[in-house]
Formats: structure tokens, C-alpha cells, sequence
């Protein structure tokens, strides 16, 4: 079982989801991952959900903030782990990102954390850990096994992920695409990079979630409301994926086959 109680810098860590209905969002996911979801105070009358498998937190969500631009559809958010949020922040401004949310104190010393637009305009969380570390299981059915920047400008958001972080990447084919980018921590493969391939998105981390079986979990999830946003499909030497709309409208993506 790949349990992780660490993450080392420039890892993603985290993934949780802002939906513009939570109710529906959690039957959706606890139905289809079988997730169990436990209630923690947010504070100003929201409440976040934290999934459980086999124990152990993989992912959360919570309803839209109110303040939330009129519109704002559902998205899955995607943080990663930093040394200090405070000292990130900085070199994020540096680097040419904004900060969308300044750094802040998470209750109950789960951690601190802070919401910055990289220069290609992708949305990207950033965690120092305290008592929560990130998802405690990874690679396993139901839980987070990659995680992907889609954008228009490739070497300019790797450049200010590598400031920010500390991280290496590495260019190569990958599948049908000429060029794919992996982030390096110490050497391995811990997220990825790609032109966005749709014209007129906007840059964005895309969430993968492992699942034993690509096709049964498709018929599955338009069973539970989902839309089909690519229907399943082989990547030579990585393994089979889809990627769908879940009932509230947040894209998410499903993928067997990589390894860990």
C-alpha cells in the first residue's frame, strides 16, 4: 500500500474541490471512489469534507465560497508541498506569479498554505505541512496518481515552478505527443506539463485519480450524472486514461497503469 506521511518540496501533495454543489459532489465521489467523508469546522459556517480510504485522508472538497466570482464552476484545486509558505510566497512573487491568497494558518495546526496564478495563468495551491502532511495514500484505486499543468507557454510555468520549488524538469515524447515535461524531485517524476491541447482553455492543473478499470469506472461514473469529456483511450507506455465531467461540473481525469 503506497502510504505517504511526507512530501518532499515541489511535490504535489494535496488535491480539493470547490463545488458549486457540494451535496451532489459527495454522493458523486463517495459513490464512485468509495470514499468516506468526515466534517471539519471551516469556520464562518462552512464545512470541509475530508475523504477517507482505508483510513487515511486522500483528498477534500467544500462548497464554493461565497465570495466566489459569479459563474466560478466547480474545480478540482491542486497544492504542493513547500518548506515554508511564507518564504514560497516570496519567490512566487518573484518568479512572476501572483498570489491570489496570501499565506495563512489552516485551523488546528493542520498547516499553512496559500493560492498563487502562475505567469501562464494556471491556479496552483502551495501546503507546508504541520499535522497534515497531504494525501496519506497515493497510486492506490480512489486517490490521487498524477498531476498535470496544462498551458499555453510550457517553458515559462516551468521555469517559475522550478523557482519557486527547487525542482528539475526534463522534455521528451511521451505516447503520441512530441513533447511532454516531467517535474523532477530528486530525480523522480512527480508532475507534468503540456501545451494545452484545446484552443481557448484556460491554464489549469489537471487531477488524475487511480482506478482499477478505465472502461467499467467510465460506464460507472455517466451512471452517477458525469459527462465524458475524452472517452477512454491508450497512451503508449503510460497506461489508459479518460477524462470526465463529474455532475457539478468540475473536470476530472482517471487513469490505470502508471507506475509508481
Amino acid at each position: 500500500m503506497p502510504e505517504a506521511d511526507s512530501y518532499k518540496q515541489g511535490t504535489p501533495c494535496w488535491v480539493d474541490l470547490s463545488s458549486t454543489d457540494i451535496d451532489v459532489s459527495r454522493k458523486f465521489y463517495s459513490d464512485l471512489f468509495g470514499w468516506e467523508l468526515d466534517a471539519m469546522d471551516a469556520g464562518n459556517g462552512m464545512t470541509y469534507y475530508m475523504a477517507k480510504l482505508k483510513g487515511r485522508y486522500v483528498a477534500g472538497m467544500m462548497q464554493q465560497l461565497p465570495d466566489a466570482p459569479e459563474g466560478m464552476p466547480s474545480y478540482w484545486a491542486n497544492y504542493i508541498a513547500v518548506d515554508s509558505a511564507d518564504e514560497a510566497a516570496r519567490r512566487v512573487e518573484a518568479a512572476g506569479g501572483t498570489l491570489a491568497f496570501p499565506p495563512d494558518s489552516v485551523p488546528n495546526g493542520s498547516g499553512r498554505m496559500f493560492f498563487a496564478t502562475d505567469p501562464t495563468g494556471a491556479q496552483i495551491g502551495f501546503w507546508e505541512a504541520g499535522n497534515h502532511p497531504g494525501s496519506g495514500l497515493i497510486n492506490e484505486p480512489g486517490t490521487m496518481v498524477w498531476n498535470e499543468l496544462q498551458t499555453n507557454d510550457v517553458p515559462k510555468a516551468v521555469a517559475f515552478y522550478e523557482a519557486v520549488t527547487g525542482c528539475t524538469s526534463n522534455t521528451a515524447p511521451a505516447g503520441d505527443l512530441q513533447e511532454y515535461t516531467n517535474l523532477l524531485v530528486d530525480g523522480r517524476a512527480v508532475a507534468g506539463a503540456l501545451k494545452l491541447p484545446i484552443e481557448g482553455l484556460s491554464p489549469f492543473w489537471m487531477t488524475y485519480f487511480n482506478v482499477v478499470d478505465i472502461d467499467t469506472t467510465v460506464e460507472q461514473a455517466v451512471e452517477l450524472g458525469s459527462h465524458v469529456i475524452a472517452p477512454a483511450f491508450d497512451v503508449p507506455g503510460v497506461g489508459r486514461m479518460a477524462v470526465l465531467m463529474d455532475p457539478a461540473g468540475a473536470a476530472f481525469s482517471i487513469m490505470t497503469g502508471l507506475a509508481a
